[in-house]
């Protein structure tokens, strides 16, 4: 688990294509990883991976293929700067929110400007991820925790602050740019906790109107 606060920024040094996989070693001075053990792990732009080799100067972290399929990992090229946060302890503070470093699609920033000293990003989400994305809530992109501006239907704002631009990967955002994003845990659990009993039917298609009533989530 992660907190979504970034740690440092780290740069990819080598990719080695395994079987179909892809072994990623990154580069990571400015995060100490003298606490960090082999099998540990480190998010890596919203990704959770697992650190197979310490070779002094950073890790070594195997990518699957299903991961391939569903971040933007295999679109990184040896140079591409990414977001580093290594796993909660008991001591951690919570400072942005519960991250699991486990992506649930990828998304495309549409636009950004200047907003007195922050920057007005919009990025658009898939359409299925649309419904755990509400004002205000909390969103994860590229690892980053943030707070949600402005959503209509499957675009949403992020406002970032001179801190977050300085501090993470966002300063390289183009119009265009892909993104990893998480939605918020609890909404995901929340909406499986509302299917009720119609949540072990594996022809179920999510939640209608029609299972809010059976299930006694509407008044008559």
């Amino acid at each position: 688990m992660f907190t979504g606060i970034i740690q440092a920024v780290g740069e990819v040094a080598a990719l080695q294509n395994s079987g179909g996989d892809l072994r990623l070693r990154v580069r990571s001075a400015a995060l100490p990883l003298d606490d960090v053990a082999l099998g540990d792990s480190i998010s890596t732009n919203g990704v959770c991976l697992t650190v197979t080799e310490l070779p002094g100067d950073g890790y070594w972290a195997d990518v699957s293929r299903e991961t391939l399929d569903f971040t933007t990992l295999g679109s990184l090229v040896v140079g591409s700067r990414v977001n580093l946060e290594k796993a909660l302890t008991p001591a951690s503070r919570l400072g942005g929110h519960i991250v699991s470093g486990h992506v649930d699609g990828v998304g495309e920033v549409l636009s950004f400007t200047e907003d007195g000293r922050s920057i007005r990003f919009v990025l658009r989400a898939p359409e299925a991820l649309a419904k755990y994305i509400a004002h205000k809530g909390s969103i994860t992109v590229d690892g980053t925790s943030l707070t949600v501006n402005a959503v209509r239907g499957a675009e949403f704002d992020l406002n970032i602050i001179p801190q977050t631009m300085q501090e993470t990967i966002f300063g390289t955002y183009t119009r265009g740019s892909r993104v990893n994003l998480e939605v918020d845990v609890i909404a995901r659990y929340l909406e499986r906790l509302m299917l009720g009993d119609a949540a072990a039917d594996p022809q179920a298609e999510g939640l209608s109107m029609a299972t809010l009533a059976e299930n006694g989530y509407l008044r008559p």
